[in-house]
């Protein structure tokens, strides 16, 4: 029986290019501070890589650093590369905006703003929605080329092993690329308290976005923390472009992040 399983309910397997139906979301963690822009519901799969120092520091701004982590899960991590289904995307009134849902990947670094302050950097993004280009962070690009499907493969009766599986491929027109397919036991997640995360632009690095942001996650694989691995089959592919120096095929995984929910409210300053 395959399903695809959306914020703890289970709903019918959906392709791209198919009708979306859409769990109810969890309620909204409590407004952050400034203009709130937007609310957004969805499921992420973030995987924490290790990429050439010297070829990232060529994307950071005059004054950034890279902050990476000495020890716990995310230990020598300098780039993610996150992959976001935007399920609904609302405005402050509540209505849709947009399309009301979309498809992006981005590529964000965590790092040291000039300040002192630990941020995320975003360097990059592919989207599926062409309104969305170049996006809030200056530096989206139209995934020409896009599928994404994610589905859940459960036992009869409950007996057994409830397998998820996750495949993305986002192509840009001028070559870049990013590719992932997964498959993995699904455990249970821990839910986090809401937190705030600033998300900056590294094409323009005075402008950032205040995300208010609660999730559940479920760590499937980790080098350093080494939880049990419920990992059965992965691949994941990154190149071409601007990004092809990122991934010169010394790129390493170090974690597996399956975030099942994340509900944020994004606002300006």
């Amino acid at each position: 029986m395959a399903r695809n399983r959306m914020f703890g309910t289970l709903v019918a397997t959906t392709l791209l290019g198919a009708g979306f139906v859409f769990a109810q979301a969890p309620a909204a963690p409590p407004a952050a501070a400034g203009r709130m822009i937007e609310y957004s519901n969805e499921a992420r799969f973030q995987l924490d890589l290790k990429v050439p120092d010297a070829a990232l520091a060529t994307y950071l701004p005059a004054g950034w650093t890279p902050n990476v982590a000495a020890q716990g899960a995310a230990k020598d991590c300098n780039l993610r590369a996150i992959f976001i289904d935007r399920v609904t995307i609302n405005g402050p009134d509540g209505r849709p905006l947009g399309k009301g849902s979309s498809r992006v990947v981005w590529l964000a670094a965590p790092v040291k703003e000039p300040g002192g302050a630990n941020v995320q950097l975003i360097i990059g993004g592919l989207t599926d929605d062409a309104a969305d280009v170049p996006g809030p962070f200056g530096n989206y690009l139209l995934a020409t080329t896009h599928t994404m499907q994610r589905s859940t493969t459960a036992a009869a009766g409950g007996a057994g092993s409830t397998i998820d599986a996750q495949d993305w491929n986002f192509t840009a027109a001028s070559g870049e690329h990013l590719e992932l397919h997964l498959k993995y036991e699904k455990g249970v997640g821990n839910k986090g308290n809401a937190n705030e995360t600033r998300y900056y632009s590294a094409k323009n690095p005075t402008f950032f976005q205040i995300s208010r942001q609660e999730q559940v996650l479920d760590i499937l694989r980790n080098t350093t923390t080494n939880p049990p691995d419920r990992v059965k089959e992965f691949t994941f592919k990154g190149s071409g472009g601007s990004w092809a120096k990122l991934f010169d095929g010394t790129e390493k995984p170090l974690s597996w992040d399956n975030i099942l929910w994340i509900n944020r409210t994004v606002s300006l300053p």
